[in-house]
């Protein structure tokens, strides 16, 4: 335990996140206000891990049906009288209302959820890029070249990948024949 926190609570943070919180702790102040990106990071990744569920699923599958049972609810009187349409319209729109919502909010879930694993893997891959000796290191900032730059390196490793799996298939050839000659 560390001012009140377990290893593995500290451990998860970033070390400089972490002195300037036991900084803020010891000094007898409460915990540093989070921003509205961390609260927001927080949520929507929250929202994106429940929402992947078969429980949310189940969830929206009897939200339908709940709402098709709710049709005698809205709509009454006899079909074409005006109390029968403005009820049919009415039901329509409490699940048209909903689902626009729903839909609208979850765009921005999922971008940010999105936006921050594309920017994890990007970072992920630049490390190995920088790791690996020999590696060419401008691949590094791969996403920020243009639509042409991208299309060339493509070309360029399509070609590579032409010429190994050419050396590949003679190498294999050389070797099954002196498998046989054995």
């Amino acid at each position: 335990m560390v001012n009140g926190q377990s290893q593995s609570e500290t451990s998860t943070r970033s070390p400089l996140l972490a002195r300037a919180t036991d900084a803020a702790r010891s000094a007898g102040n409460k915990e540093p206000r989070r921003s509205l990106n961390e609260v927001f990071r927080t949520f929507s990744n929250g929202t994106a891990r429940a929402m992947g569920t078969p429980w949310a699923f189940l969830f929206a599958v009897l939200l339908l049906v709940a709402w098709g049972c709710s049709y005698r609810f809205f709509v009454t009187g006899p079909s074409g009288t005006p109390a029968h349409e403005k009820g049919f319209d009415t039901w329509q729109l409490v699940i048209n209302t909903i689902t626009t919502i729903v839909t609208f909010l979850m765009v921005f879930l999922i971008q940010n959820t999105q936006n921050r694993d594309a920017k994890a893997i990007h970072l992920k891959l630049d490390e190995l890029i920088r790791a690996v000796e020999g590696a060419r290191t401008r691949l590094v900032d791969l996403q920020n070249m243009t639509d042409e730059e991208l299309d060339r390196l493509e070309k360029e490793f399509h070609r590579i990948h032409q010429r190994e799996a050419s050396k590949s298939t003679r190498e294999l050839k050389v070797t099954s024949v002196a498998g046989e000659v054995d």
